[in-house]
């Protein structure tokens, strides 16, 4: 009779029935899709699903050890329950905080994260700015040089001067920000990007069309907002050190902490080049070049919803190109050309913020920031001082449905020449008024508007909307649709002025010149999905169209002296961009293409802009875990026009970097463009003689193969985070 009895006990302890779960965000309530549930006790696992869901047939009832995990989310490991009446779980990820960060956008002065914002984004986040440093450690060139649809334009061979280029426009045409304050325009835009250190980075945004709605003038192609690292309670050290053969040896050091109220971080850089010449043309492709910087910040945290911050950025810089004899011994009798830059910048920024109830906030900007720049070419020296302040206040108000900010802000520009028969001094002050909206109308369906009305003395008034649209039609596929209205008020600094060395160019004639204006429309498509339980694909596919009217050109006069002009057609800017990832385990492979239709209405036969690869294609392929990072990527360049008409040769540069994680640091070493594609192997890079260089436009890279080992030293702070 006992035995009876029990055979039904066994029974039900043996019974084995299907498990299912459903796993979500715990903040968003969004399904993860991807995510790993492996119980222990059985050996069985799999991964969830587009909607979050898994199903496991055939698990014994009873007590079983489950651990869930996903790529940026707190691991649980926990002791459930499965009977025959309770097998249906559902478990709430918690996001760990360091990746919250990341995904949080300050481009827009939102708290939305990446997800649930209107505008199209792209992305970079600490850990591939971590990447791009330790293969150039000197500036961010490389970051920008390798995201899809931006070239870095090189305007002299001799002092290596580069302007980003999105989309196939101009540089004057890209808003470059730090931590939300503009940086670097104007006289001060055209070293720029070789004068910003990366290690203290946290993020990188680029925003691409026109987006003068939320700055102001200047982002007819786009911005780019570098996000700096903020103090943490815990110290924070990161020392990078890296040589190059061509002779570049630089140092970057970042500090912060935080103890209670008050935190600080402090970061500097210091670079040296030596000239370097590998096509024996006998001039310089690196100048000798002298960088510091140093940037301390000051933070205090009067209470839990208010931060103060005050910083200020000093940078110097001495870049000595030209004849390579007349750099290493001085001037002689044969050799004479040279072509110096010394620069030197000073700026401060403070910010407050304020959060107030749950749901408002304010926040005070200010820069004031300095610049001054000389360029020595025999008997020519172009020299000046250039002043700009910014200041803004903005309010915002979010809740569940809907989020607003409105703000003003004010933008001066001083520009003077210090050395000119006919000074080309510019100054400008420029009023903004703006409001931006963003409305939830359901889970699916975003809008985001914007407007802003911009005054200027001098220039007139600028009304500029904005808007966009998300819809997410499903947990694998959303779109976005945006367009906006741009402009940019004329000054001298474009890459043809620069080019000439801003020699024999008249004054800007404010009474026969317009502002230059754009139209700009958009459409992104995004597609991810799992293929197998540990494969991943994400697919990006960007359409957009920007217009721009009145652009500034140089027209040469009787006098064969130059002016500025506006032309008389459009500068139309069509194209598209398509990004694809794979992620398997410790692999990631991506590949983009960029297919750059920028076209000069205003000339005959509408050619395309000189210098702007119509066709440009990319691949890298990264093995990452605790010990390694290995590196493989290769770009091509597709061919393109040079002013005069002649088509020049296509190309393809091959970078690869081995990286090796131990507990003291991680040593590298990085070829890049370790096949030595360099301009002079298609063409001469300078004509003329020696005393008389004519130097040739630049489509290709001049200064070849470059062999870099480094160390990236932690001793203590946060920890590599090596998430793929």
């Amino acid at each position: 009779m006992i035995a009876l009895l029990a055979i039904p006990s066994i029974f039900v302890h043996a019974q084995s029935v299907d498990f299912e779960a459903t796993i979500v965000d715990e903040q968003t309530h969004e399904p993860l899709i991807g995510a790993t549930v492996f119980i222990e006790t059985s050996n069985q696992g799999g991964v969830t699903d587009v909607d979050g869901n898994i199903l496991i047939k055939e698990v014994k009832t009873g007590s079983h050890e489950i651990i869930l995990s996903y790529i940026g989310y707190e691991t649980i490991d926990t002791i459930i329950t499965i009977s025959t009446s309770s097998n249906d779980f559902h478990f709430h990820l918690k996001p760990k905080g360091e990746v919250m960060e990341e995904v949080t956008v300050k481009a827009t002065r939102s708290t939305r994260t990446i997800k649930n914002i209107p505008t199209r984004i792209e992305f970079i986040s600490g850990e591939e700015l971590e990447e791009k440093a330790i293969m150039n450690a000197a500036n961010i060139s490389l970051v920008l040089r390798e995201s899809t649809g931006i070239q870095i334009q090189q305007t002299s061979l001799s002092s290596g001067n580069s302007s980003i280029r999105i989309q196939g426009l101009d540089g004057r045409y890209t808003q470059l920000l730090k931590d939300g304050f503009p940086l670097y325009g104007g006289f001060s835009g055209g070293l720029s990007i070789n004068q910003i250190p990366p290690l203290d980075l946290a993020q990188f945004e680029i925003i691409k069309g026109s987006s003068s709605t939320l700055y102001g003038g200047g982002a007819i192609a786009g911005l780019v907002n570098m996000v700096s690292k903020q103090p943490k309670e815990e110290p924070d050290l990161d020392i990078l050190l890296a040589q190059t053969h061509t002779g570049g040896s630089t140092g970057n050091i970042f500090y912060s902490t935080r103890k209670e109220k008050f935190g600080y971080t402090l970061y500097g850089a210091a670079h040296y080049n030596s000239p370097y010449n590998p096509d024996d043309d006998n001039f310089t492709n690196i100048p000798k070049t002298t960088s510091l910087s140093l940037n301390p910040k000051l933070f205090y945290y009067p209470n839990k919803n208010s931060t103060l911050w005050f910083g200020v950025n000093a940078t110097t810089d001495k870049r000595e190109g030209g004849d390579i004899d007349v750099v290493n011994d001085g001037i002689s009798s044969e050799h004479t050309y040279f072509e110096n830059n010394t620069s030197n910048r000073l700026s401060t920024q403070l910010a407050y913020q304020n959060n107030f109830g749950s749901n408002q906030s304010i926040e005070f900007k200010n820069s004031i920031a300095y610049f001054n720049r000389e360029l020595s070419l025999p008997n020519y020296i172009f020299d000046g001082d250039e002043l700009n302040s910014f200041s803004e206040f903005n309010y915002s108000r979010s809740s569940d449905k809907s989020d607003w900010i409105l703000g003003l802000n004010v933008y001066t520009s001083s520009f003077k020449e210090n050395r000119n028969e006919l000074p080309r001094d510019i100054s400008h002050t420029t009023l903004g008024v703006f409001v931006n909206n963003t409305r939830d109308f359901s889970d699916k369906l975003i809008l985001e508007t914007g407007f802003r009305t911009d005054y200027s003395k001098d220039w007139g008034v600028f009304p500029l909307p904005r808007v966009s649209l998300l819809w997410k039609a499903s947990d694998k596929f959303t779109t976005r649709l945006g367009g906006g209205l741009g402009y940019k008020i004329p000054d001298l600094f474009t890459e043809e002025a620069a080019t000439l060395n801003f020699q024999d160019i008249l004054p800007i004639d404010k009474e026969n010149i317009n502002v230059e204006k754009s139209f700009g429309l958009n459409l992104d498509l995004n597609y991810r999905t799992p293929i197998t339980e540990e494969l991943f694909v994400s697919i990006n596919q960007l359409f957009y169209n920007t217009q721009i009217s009145d652009a500034l050109l140089l027209a040469v006069t009787p006098n064969s002296e130059f002016q500025f002009v506006n032309a008389p057609k459009n500068v139309q800017s069509l194209g598209m961009e398509t990004n694809v990832k794979f992620s398997f385990r410790d692999f990631r492979w991506f590949i983009n293409y960029a297919y750059i239709d920028t076209r000069l209405k205003y000339l005959t036969g509408s050619p395309q802009k000189p210098l702007t690869a119509k066709h440009n294609a990319g691949t890298v392929l990264m093995y990452e875990n605790d010990k390694w990072r290995i590196g493989y990527e290769a770009y091509y360049t597709g061919s393109q026009f040079l002013t005069d008409g002649t088509e020049t040769s296509d190309f393809i540069t091959m970078g690869l970097m081995i990286q090796k994680h131990f507990n003291w640091g991680s040593p590298y070493i990085n070829f890049e463009n370790f096949t030595d594609r360099r301009q002079n192997r298609f063409s001469p890079e300078v004509l003329g003689t020696v005393q008389n260089p004519i130097f040739q436009e630049i489509y290709a890279p001049t200064d070849g193969f470059v062999f870099t080992i480094g160390v990236h030293l932690k001793p203590f702070g946060r920890e590599h985070n090596h998430h793929h």
